[in-house]
């Protein structure tokens, strides 16, 4: 065949290459219509939810017998509830569900029922997050605005997961990670590279947004320099301390994640009625801050009214309590099993970061960086996110500790084994093999799946 333009217009087909072109560009031109102004009224909402917080965590200390009335505020939540929102308890999970297999879609009174459930819950002093809530916003409002534009199903898993990236990266001015974090948290082991440019648009335009408004997130700062000269030698050493920290990471997400679904189930036996048991729990924090004599397990654990009270921006500036990370557990498995409102990622932020402080001080490594490995990893470990928690290490703590984060993230993610905080994540890559857990199945079944094989390996214990 001989070299001319028209054979080469022949070969390249230019007119289908221009029409797909052209469809892509479309594609493009209707996800940003539909995504922009989505992502920008949820970095809104999220903006009025840290206000708010911001707002209802100054009232709790200028006010302390506000204590008192968590029974009775914990009570109303899930009167709330009770009455109103049956179909949107299940929070998180239901989103994780509905981008599985979009079906009933996601009720928009979610929206209202998390913000207002979530500011009480810290205005009375439960200890709890506020992932949950951003994403719980997000993904309410992402399904709205899929029943107005009668998206199809897969455009729906797409609005759904960008809403969840909004929230999130607005919540926590990390956009990156809000991205990556809603295409990771639906499947154990597997990327959802289908939504990867409408997440990484909404995660941009809510924090943006939630910027705009004028909310600011607290910094954090490692001064210790563990690179530099003689980076060979300290380098594999600081390595070797962040994979050992990295399994205690790991096993404290289990521990937490665990704690939550066997208490909670426990509570939800004992006391089926929703009220009762938000009231009874409400009384169990008070009698946890009567038991240890302080308040400092409350609420977020950002920071403190109270000098001297441990809180997670301290964690990066010295020596603290070495058993602050089980305390604040202790507090915010008791609030949320018993059903208040909020999210456990900050706590969890917490606990890592406390725990990091400690195992800095065992291993002899520097705290603040050891911290930082912690607020990421146990992260990591409880939500099965490794990768979107080593972004968000890097957006928080900057470039220069990522490899430290990555492994402290990776070693957690396969330390936790097939648990987590979502139960409605599936598993798509067995972190290991083991018997039981088949492709596709939730962390809810591989869960009941070992419950079964324990009761089955002692089935003497059982009838007696």
């Amino acid at each position: 065949m001989r070299a001319t333009f028209r054979n080469l217009f022949n070969i390249v087909n230019v007119a289908a290459f221009l029409r797909d072109r052209h469809d892509h560009a479309m594609s493009v031109v209707r996800w940003t219509l539909i995504l922009v102004p989505l992502a920008a009224l949820i970095g809104t909402l999220c903006a009025a939810f840290l206000w708010s917080l911001g707002g209802a965590t100054q009232a709790r200390f200028d006010h302390p017998w506000l204590l008192y009335l968590l029974p009775a505020g914990g009570a109303a939540i899930a009167l709330l509830y009770h009455r109103t929102g049956r179909s949107v308890e299940a929070g998180n999970n239901l989103i994780v569900e509905q981008i599985h297999e979009p079906g009933g879609g996601v009720p928009l009174r979610m929206a209202p029922l998390v913000f207002i459930g979530t500011i009480a819950t810290h205005l009375f002093g439960g200890s709890a997050g506020r992932e949950g809530t951003a994403v719980q916003l997000g993904g309410s409002l992402a399904s709205a605005a899929a029943r107005l534009f009668k998206l199809d199903a897969p455009s729906i898993r797409i609005v759904l997961m960008a809403g969840v990236a909004a929230g999130f990266g607005a919540v926590f001015g990390t956009p990156l990670a809000g991205a990556v974090f809603a295409l990771e948290v639906l499947a154990v082991g597997r990327l959802e590279y289908s939504g990867i440019l409408p997440c990484l648009l909404a995660a941009l335009v809510g924090d943006w947004t939630c910027h705009a408004w004028g909310i600011h997130h607290t910094p954090y700062q490692i001064s210790s320099i563990t690179g530099g000269v003689g980076a060979l030698i300290v380098q594999p050493l600081i390595l070797a301390k962040a994979a050992v920290a990295g399994v205690a990471f790991g096993l404290a997400g289990l521990l937490f994640a665990e704690a939550n679904h066997a208490l909670g189930g426990f509570l939800k036996a004992r006391i089926p009625y929703g009220p009762l048991r938000a009231a009874f729990g409400g009384i169990l924090v008070i009698a946890l801050v009567w038991i240890f004599g302080t308040r400092a397990y409350l609420g977020l654990g950002v920071w403190s009214a109270i000098p001297g009270d441990p809180t997670i921006a301290g964690f990066f500036t010295g020596p603290a309590d070495r058993w602050s990370w089980a305390l604040k557990m202790v507090f915010t498995v008791v609030t949320l099993s018993a059903g208040f409102k909020g999210g456990e990622v900050t706590p969890l932020f917490f606990i890592g970061a406390a725990l990091g402080n400690a195992l800095g001080w065992l291993l002899g490594a520097p705290l603040d960086l050891f911290a930082a490995l912690g607020f990421v990893a146990v992260f990591a470990g409880a939500a099965n996110t490794p990768l979107a928690c080593t972004i968000m290490g890097i957006e928080l703590f900057g470039a220069t500790h990522a490899v430290p984060i990555a492994v402290a993230c990776f070693v957690a993610y396969i330390c936790s084994g097939h648990n987590g905080i979502y139960l409605s994540q599936r598993i798509a890559v067995p972190k290991r093999l083991t018997r039981g857990h088949s492709h596709g199945a939730t962390l809810r079944e591989a869960r009941a799946s070992r419950r079964t094989r324990r009761e089955n390996s002692y089935p003497d214990k059982k009838e007696h």
